[in-house]
Formats: structure tokens, sequence, C-alpha cells
């Protein structure tokens, strides 16, 4: 009895001291958005609690009305539809398992391009973490491309090159093309089997770059395969501490479903490995890829994974690999960079439903189908959402608030587990926060862009848009 009330006390104790250590760690600021988020959601699931009589009584009045009726049966064939499709990935996920590094001399020789833009002494650090990476050094070529900055990113990118030798290739464009131009330079220079592309504001661990290109030793269908990004900014700032949790669920659970499927839909910038066979093969198509009559240059990660899997390769991902990168700090930082991403997704979409249906690859196309239709789905259901939430709002808004703050307290309890059991605790309370945001605060990008979806511009880094 004495034993159990001992580890009942020092249980408590170590939960005591977590608490504790977790309030001295975090500024005031963040301790009082996480605090205020609760008492929302806890408000919420008590308004809903009150208010059953009157959600029973909305209820009634829409299966009353034909509008209603309809658009409840649609709701529900929705909800019925994505919820299959929850347990589905679920199943493949559960299933997923990275790909072990193989030995040195099984690995093929490597260049890794790193386009840089205003970066200024951060290209200096994915340069040295690079040159830090436990990968044979005779099979590794690092090549940087500034892609005609205009601040000293040059000067650190010579820096770096006085530091690392004939390890480093560096080259400057003479003026700022875009990244897809920059790219385009590394893999015409690049004398690799393998190329892995890492942007200018990351770092990676050191055996990143053996794990990444393992897949493409190991499946000779495999043509690209996906790294594991983190956030790099996550020590302070609210967003993206925010955003760190957002990218563990959208990398560590959703693409690890994808890549159980073959069908990683997107290689992100910040870290991805592809045969170099598999580029060159698509490599002018992917230069001149022109929508609604202009050359496309937002988006080229997924343009290019786009175009790969429609050459019948695997496209897969890597949990053991990680890069941290740097994401905005701001709103405005934050929304432009959705925006980009919610165009190019948009676009890509449309480019899919062009291959996903035929005869593409020779193994089972059942999961690339089932994704794409999943994805298309969410974008199309956009503005029927919006237009439902606007009029929810207006005609009763406290049911509003109240019922989707507590769908937020239901649906977010996912991520918070999934990252509490890969991470930290603690930290996982933040995707409630996230939820809360994008749901308010960004619930506009899908919408907006869809109707500007014919724009290009890097938005974030100082390229003119069009």
């Amino acid at each position: 009895m004495k034993m159990k009330f001992y580890h009942a006390v020092e249980n408590k104790s170590k939960w005591s001291n977590r608490v504790k250590n977790f309030l001295d760690s975090a500024d005031p600021w963040g301790v009082f958005v996480l605090g205020s988020t609760f008492v929302l959601m806890i408000g919420s699931a008590y308004l809903v609690h009150i208010l059953q009589n009157d959600f029973t009584l909305f209820n009634t009045h829409q299966m009353q009305s034909r509008l209603g009726f309809a658009f409840l049966i649609f709701s529900g064939a929705l909800f019925v539809f994505k919820a299959c499709f929850f347990l589905y990935t679920l199943y493949h996920y559960f299933k997923y398992r990275p790909i072990k590094s193989v030995k040195d001399e099984e690995l093929p020789t490597c260049t890794v391009i790193v386009p840089a833009y205003n970066e200024g002494k951060q290209v200096w650090h994915t340069l040295m973490s690079l040159a830090e990476s436990d990968f044979p050094k005779e099979k590794l070529q690092l090549l940087a491309i500034d892609d005609g900055s205009e601040d000293d990113t040059w000067h650190w990118i010579q820096e770096a090159k006085e530091a690392l030798g004939n390890t480093l290739t560096i080259y400057k464009q003479p003026e700022n093309k875009g990244k897809k131009h920059a790219l385009n330079h590394g893999f015409k220079e690049g004398v690799g089997e393998i190329f892995v592309t890492v942007d200018s504001d990351s770092v990676v661990n050191q055996d990143t770059l053996r794990n990444l290109v393992s897949p493409l030793v190991t499946n000779s269908e495999c043509g690209a395969v996906a790294g594991n990004i983190r956030v790099l900014n996550n020590e302070r700032a609210l967003l993206p501490k925010m955003l760190d949790v957002s990218f563990v669920l959208s990398f560590e659970f959703v693409r690890s479903v994808e890549s159980n499927l073959r069908t990683v839909l997107c290689t992100p910038g910040a870290l991805a490995a592809y045969r170099r066979s598999a580029v060159m093969d698509c490599l002018t198509e992917w230069m001149d890829q022109t929508f609604m009559g202009e050359l496309s240059d937002i988006g080229e990660d997924r343009a290019l994974t786009n175009m790969i899997l429609k050459r019948g390769h695997h496209v897969l991902f890597q949990r053991n690999a990680y890069a941290y990168t740097k994401v905005p700090e701001n709103y405005r930082g934050l929304y432009k960079m959705f925006i980009r991403w919610g165009r190019s997704n948009v676009r890509e979409n449309i480019a899919m439903s062009k291959y996903v249906f035929t005869n593409f690859r020779k193994d089972s196309k059942f999961g690339a189908r089932l994704l794409f239709i999943s994805q298309s789905v969410d974008i199309m259901m956009s503005y029927p959402a919006m237009a439902f939430m606007l009029f929810f709002v207006f005609s009763h808004p406290i049911l509003f608030l109240s019922s989707t703050l507590f769908g937020v307290l239901l649906f977010t309890t996912f991520p918070v587990i999934f990252y509490a059991r890969r991470y930290n605790l603690s930290e996982s309370f933040w995707a409630y926060s996230y939820s809360i945001l994008y749901t308010f605060g960004l619930f506009w990008i899908t919408p907006y862009s869809i109707a500007t979806v014919n724009k290009g511009g890097w938005l974030t880094r100082g390229l003119p848009s069009k």
C-alpha cells in the first residue's frame, strides 16, 4: 500500500515538474493563446449542451424544406465518404514503414541542389549542414545557385565555397528568374545519379541524405522521394509553433499513407530526391509548362511530382529523412504562402485528372485515384462550405459559433494525439489553436485560390506577381 502511495506521489511530482518546466519555457503570450483556446472550446462544449433544443429545432426546419433536406442528404453522404476515407488512410498509415538506409557501397552518386534568393546567412547554415552529412564524400556534389539575390546571399555562398572547397560548386544567375530556372540550371549541371533539392532556408540531419536516397536504391520503380519536413524557427513565434504540429500531421500521417499507396502527391521543395532519368524525361515539359496561356512559375515541386507520377513511377516518403525549414512568422506571410500552395493544388489537380483514370502505371492505381478524388472533393466543396458557413453565421450566430468550436475540439483531437505520441504532449495542444486560426482566419484561402488560379508569382519571396 505504501509503495502504491509512493508511486502515486512520484508520478504526481513528475507531472507537476513537467507543467512547471512548460510554463517556465513558454512565453506569456503563448500561454495566453493556449489558455484562451481552451476557454473557447470548453465554453463551446457547454453551449452545445445547453442549446440542444435549438439544434434539434434547426435540424427539423432544415428537414422540412426541400433545399434543406437535399443539403442534409448530400452532407451526410459526404461525411460517410470522408469517414470511410479516413479509416482507409488509417489502415495504410499503420502499414507504412520507412526504408532503412542502404550501405555506403550501395549508395549512388548524388547532386544536392540548393537554389537561393535573398536568404542572407541562412544559406551558409544550409550548406554547412549538408556538408556534415554522413554520405560518402566521394559520391556527393553540392551545388548552390544564387537566383540574382539583392542582399548578401552571394557573399555567404562564397564563404561556404571557401570553407568546403571542391565539394561545393557555386553559380550566380545574372538576374532573378525564379526558383524553377535555378533548379533547371542545377539539373543540367549536376553529375549525380540522384538529384536532391533542398531549400536555402532549411537544414538537415546528418543521416538525412542517405535515408532520403535509399528508396531509390531498393525500388527500381521509384522516381522520387519526399523528405520529412519540420519547422526550424518554432522556438518563440506562435505561428511556427502551430505550423510545426500541422506539418507533423501533413507529412508523418498523410504522406505516410500516400507513400504506402506509392503516390505521394507532392515532393516538397524543402527536401526531395529524384532519380536523374525521371527528371530528365520530363524536364522540357516541366520548364515549358503553361496554365491558361502563361508559363507556370509556382508549384514547381508539385508539378514535377505530377509529371513523374504520370510516367508510371512510384513516389515515396521517407519519415526518417528530416529537414527543418523556416516558415512565416506573421499572418500576412502565412496566407500568401497558402495562396501559392492553393493555386498550385488547383492547377495540378486539373493536370492529374487527365491521366489518373488511364493505365498510367503497371501496378494498382486504386489508391492514386482515391487520393485524387478526395482532394478534388475538398477543392470543389470549398465554395458550398463557405456559402453555408456565411448563411449559418448570419442566421444562427450562436449555434454557428458553438457548433464550429465544438467541431474543432472534436476533430482536432486526432492530430493532438498523433503529435503527442510521436513527439511532445505539451506542444501538441498548438493543434487546437491552429485549427481555430484556420477555421476563422484562413477559410477563404481555397475559394480565393480557385478564383485567382491564373495568377502566378512567389508572393512571399519578392518575385513579381502576374
